[in-house]
């Protein structure tokens, strides 16, 4: 493959460095040779903000956009015009913005909620309009959506070499443990820690249980992200994922067998599943960038709970 972007020798921003899957990013770039990335925190630059954005991407050469308001099913349900605006606003200001300032390569994020809510298993990147997201994650799907349209939309009209990836659920160490906003493997993590220290005889979990997921390691998708920074180069979206999916159900059991928790499990399904299904067809990443995820899901899951006890259980 050849190189269409060099990163070793090009001045990049990066938004949301400092999150959860932007921590590993950085160290995945600085590892390979990136020695001019530009890493403002949100209290530096509101991206939401027009004259933030037109600061921030002066006299850079590549944009990586991570930036994002994320939650789980709960989140989203409480907070779709936040959602909405917030991510609507950043991307669309952000890649108006680059193109305008000269910027050579423009990544944007995107999500598997961009997907219509019975997207056929596996999702082909050909299905993306082909109904409507979701429900409970619409407004941020949607949000994300349009700047796949703009990405292509720029590229046709302006040349301007922008591409659009579309990562699962991602988990590892560093995630997000808030109760109010974690996804679905560090909330049953957290949730299951606690419920074994204090003896709790059961724990609830949203929904039935028979709804699937598919998660990607965010080291692999951290290596995917510059993967497709320095080679892919088309406006065609691509998916990032690591190609299987898991229930519910049988996700919880994992994370209690691991935890050791003893007590039991009870489905509340007056709440919501989400999605059905979820499961990404991986191979135009493979293709275009030979990227394929490389870490098994028993020992990320293990990985990501022992950093979980060391960072909240053992102080």
């Amino acid at each position: 493959m050849k190189k269409t972007f060099d990163i070793r020798n090009k001045t990049i921003l990066v938004t949301g460095a400092h999150g959860f899957l932007g921590k590993h990013l950085i160290d995945d770039l600085k590892e390979h040779g990136a020695k001019h990335l530009i890493c403002p925190t949100s209290k530096e630059i509101d991206f939401r903000k027009l004259s933030d954005v037109k600061k921030a991407v002066k006299g850079v050469d590549g944009v990586i956009h991570l930036a994002a308001m994320v939650g789980g099913i709960g989140y989203n349900r409480d907070h779709p015009a936040e959602m909405f605006y917030n991510n609507l606003m950043m991307g669309v200001q952000l890649i108006h913005e680059a193109w305008k300032a000269g910027v050579e390569k423009f990544v944007a994020l995107g999500t598997i909620c961009c997907y219509p809510k019975f997207t056929p298993v596996p999702f082909q990147e050909k299905n993306l309009w082909d109904g409507y997201p979701e429900e409970t994650n619409a407004p941020y799907g949607l949000s994300k959506k349009m700047l796949l349209v703009q990405s292509e939309s720029y590229r046709a009209q302006y040349d301007f070499n922008s591409i659009f990836l579309l990562p699962v659920n991602l988990y590892g160490p560093g995630d997000n443990f808030n109760p109010e906003s974690s996804h679905v493997i560090p909330a049953l993590v957290r949730r299951m820690e606690a419920a074994r220290a204090k003896d709790v005889d059961e724990v609830v979990v949203w929904g039935t249980g028979r709804a699937t997921r598919e998660f990607l390691y965010v080291q692999d998708a951290a290596t995917a992200i510059r993967l497709a920074t320095e080679y892919y180069d088309k406006s065609d979206p691509i998916n990032i994922g690591a190609g299987f999916e898991i229930s519910i159900k049988n996700l919880t059991n994992k994370i209690k067998n691991i935890i050791g928790y003893q007590g039991k499990i009870v489905w509340d399904k007056t709440k919501p599943d989400g999605q059905p299904r979820r499961m990404l067809d991986t191979s135009r990443a493979k293709k275009e960038f030979n990227f394929s995820a490389v870490t098994d899901f028993d020992t990320g899951l293990q990985n990501t709970i022992q950093w979980y006890e060391q960072q909240y259980l053992d102080k």
